[in-house]
């Protein structure tokens, strides 16, 4: 062996890492650009169809179902598969639900159609994303550095590239089949090669974890999931003493699968009543739905900009996903600040500013005296919306006994915002218009602007980590 050997091996783990990372910045990208796909393309499916705002927001709904369930099942499909088989899985599951959407569209001209294929993207998002945050957090880990503010920035540096493309693909008339469904293969393409770099699942089992087993919920990538081993036959997990004699390797499986039955429900019951104890906890509730109205005002952002855009303002598809453009790249910057502003400046006076920025904003965007001032207003929606979740989940992490359940219950009632917001904002739509229809989300951007002090870190908190970083000056 040559003396040059270990240099040599640092520099291609170095390289290696790296490719790592690029590979998870892809999946994040792709991401984004899956979601800004189809939502750019809202006002032609609605054209296509000839659909009311409320057979738009029940078409909505069906992504955000799929979504819903595919939650529930992600951190036992992530422990099955592993976090590079679930993003292949997913990917692959995304990109037929986008092709059937498509052909719905433009092919069948049917919202059922349409509505089994949002269904079926809804399927794979979030598998997917848990697979990517809990990527994305081994490599963090690897690297020794902060980097998950910049991942969920390219997620949304995704969005824009998709609302740019969705707007030339409009601006052209290209049939929302053909462009989906390009879209849909490049994504697909470059996920599989990226997921090629992936490690968190070889450096899982290198760790002693345990074969294929997956460290859930680590860094509040899985709210309300931990780490779930698989027990082999033939080992124990408290190395028990053996008895004399040659060994039972029936017996000793039995023992083991005994013994981690009873831990799983102790800390089955122990999970229980912390999630319980959450539901009851005042600041959690009151997180809960500051989160709720800032994620709506994102949310509502993705479904209905386009569309008060064409409707609202008699602006063509193109400008309507120009619109939408906007305000993602808004957020864009908004996040990639993110880390530097709340440093600086701390939650409160952070996210109240957010808030404020948001609601005014929102107010100019719908009582704009043209399309115009209207897209300018997207650039103050699109900042004031950018820091509400990630802010949100940190305060509810603040304690690190309950942060599992109280991230768990905050992002609960958060994605009741995208479950409940686009059908109900579709009816109301039916009754006064797209463009008035935001002025519910306008009311609940109030309500979070009034309840930005709920994020101020307890001074129990501040006491355990033996700093002031937000001290009494900037949170005051």
């Amino acid at each position: 062996m040559s003396s040059s050997s270990p240099a040599n091996s640092s520099g291609s783990d170095s390289r290696s890492v790296k490719a790592w990372r690029n590979g998870v910045v892809t999946a994040y990208a792709g991401s984004g650009l899956v979601f800004s796909t189809w939502v750019s393309r809202i006002p032609a499916i609605r054209d296509d169809l000839h659909l009311t705002p409320a057979k738009v927001g029940l078409i909505l709904l069906c992504m955000s179902l799929g979504s819903f369930v595919s939650v529930a099942v992600s951190g036992l499909v992530v422990l099955r598969l592993g976090s590079r088989l679930t993003t292949r899985t997913c990917t692959t599951i995304q990109a037929a639900g986008l092709v059937v959407m498509g052909v719905g569209a433009s092919v069948f001209v049917n919202p059922l159609v349409v509505g089994g294929g949002l269904v079926v993207v809804g399927l794979g998002t979030a598998s997917f994303n848990t697979a990517s945050n809990i990527e994305g957090a081994a490599v963090e880990r690897a690297l020794g550095r902060h980097i998950m503010p910049r991942l969920h920035g390219s997620f949304s540096i995704g969005t824009v590239v998709g609302a740019g493309l969705g707007a030339l693909a409009a601006s052209v008339h290209l049939p929302v089949a053909i462009h989906v469904a390009v879209m849909a293969a490049i994504v697909w393409t470059a996920i599989w090669f990226a997921t090629r770099h992936y490690q968190a699942d070889r450096r899982a089992a290198e760790a002693g974890r345990g074969q294929g087993a997956v460290r859930l919920g680590e860094l509040d990538s899985v709210p309300g999931t931990g780490p779930i081993p698989l027990v082999k036959p033939g080992t124990t997990p408290g190395s028990p003493a053996r008895r004399a004699g040659p060994p039972d390797p029936a017996a000793e499986a039995a023992a083991a699968l005994a013994a981690e039955s009873s831990r799983l429900a102790r800390a089955k019951l122990d999970g229980k009543a912390k999630i319980a104890a959450a539901w009851r906890d005042p600041r959690t509730l009151l997180i809960g739905v500051l989160v709720l109205g800032l994620a709506l005002a994102e949310g509502a952002a993705g479904d209905w900009v386009a569309l008060a855009m064409a409707d609202g303002y008699g602006s063509s598809n193109a400008t309507g996903a120009l619109g939408y453009g906007i305000f993602v790249s808004a957020m864009t910057v908004g996040r990639f600040a993110g880390t530097w502003v709340l440093d600086r400046y701390g939650r409160v006076a952070t996210l109240r500013a957010s808030a404020a920025l948001a609601v005014a904003g929102l107010a100019v965007f719908v009582f704009a005296p043209g399309p115009e001032v209207a897209l300018a207003a997207l650039v103050f929606w699109g900042l004031g919306s950018a820091l509400g979740f990630p802010v949100g989940m940190s305060a509810a992490s603040d304690d690190p006994d309950h942060a599992a359940a109280r991230v768990s219950v905050v992002s609960t009632i958060g994605y009741g915002a995208f479950l409940g917001g686009p059908p109900l904002l579709g009816l109301l739509a039916e009754h006064v218009g797209v463009l008035h229809s935001l002025l519910a989300v306008l009311a609940m951007l109030v309500v979070a602007f009034v309840l930005t002090p709920v994020v101020r870190k307890p001074a129990a908190a501040i006491a355990r980590e033996g700093t002031a970083s937000e001290g009494t000056t900037v949170e005051a």
